[in-house]
């Protein structure tokens, strides 16, 4: 199957080069020059990955990608100039999957485009295949329900991106083990090699917002300091 990728951004020749490599790969690729446009195609097509840049005139990618998180879980990668950590952390609180610092090397940017992809198949097979289990994860208030990709609190349920379900899931499912920022991203990205600073940090953070009452101080994913994540 010819997975369709959207590329968002207002420089041309930035969309003509991240085009190239990627029909070259074998990708169909839909082109927009801001966030509206980009609305628009993903209202119109079956896309199954965006490159959204953050900033754009009309829509910037920040207000994009909350807009596509209200409805859809698609991987996106954001693209943006800034380097700078605290812009990182901006793009991934707003969910999207990675990032992405310009200027980019296009061989970087399909194996991150490749990685998203193979996640998310990976997400959709472990979704419908049945298990010999219960597919249920219960530490006291927290329901993690493997199977049909839900997590509740206090029996309210919780809205997690497929990646925040997958770190949770692989923490709640060894409870008590310490897992390393590597090793978490071996594990849920499947990819040998450890390719973002802060990603695991935010995602980490974002999931805390989500699951506990005091995010400052967590009751279920505790912080080894110096060594990695853990649920008790």
């Amino acid at each position: 199957m010819t997975h369709k990728v959207l590329v968002v951004d207002d420089d041309p020749e930035i969309r003509d080069v991240v085009h190239i490599f990627l029909r070259n790969e074998g990708f169909t690729i839909f082109e927009a020059e801001d966030g509206l446009q980009a609305l628009q195609i993903l209202n119109r097509e079956g896309i199954d990955l965006i490159i959204l840049d953050v900033m754009m005139p009309n829509l910037d990618g920040i207000k994009a990608c909350f807009k596509i998180r209200e409805t859809s879980n698609i991987p996106i990668i954001m693209l943006s100039a800034k380097g700078e950590d605290i812009d990182k952390i901006t793009g991934l609180t707003t969910g999207a999957d990675d990032y992405v610092s310009k200027p980019f090397n296009p061989l970087e940017l399909i194996a991150r485009v490749k990685a998203q992809l193979r996640r998310q198949k990976l997400a959709e097979e472990s979704y419908g295949k049945s298990t010999s289990d219960s597919g249920i994860i219960e530490i006291n208030d927290l329901i993690i329900d493997k199977r049909r990709h839900v997590v509740t609190v206090s029996r309210k349920e919780v809205s997690l991106t497929p990646l925040e379900f997958s770190i949770l899931e692989l923490l709640a499912s060894h409870r008590g083990q310490v897992f390393n920022v590597e090793r978490i991203y071996q594990s849920v990205w499947k990819e040998d090699k450890y390719l973002s600073d802060n990603t695991i940090m935010v995602h980490i953070r974002n999931i805390r917002e989500k699951i506990e009452d005091n995010p400052r101080e967590p009751r279920y994913i505790k912080t080894v300091w110096g060594v990695g994540y853990k649920v008790e």
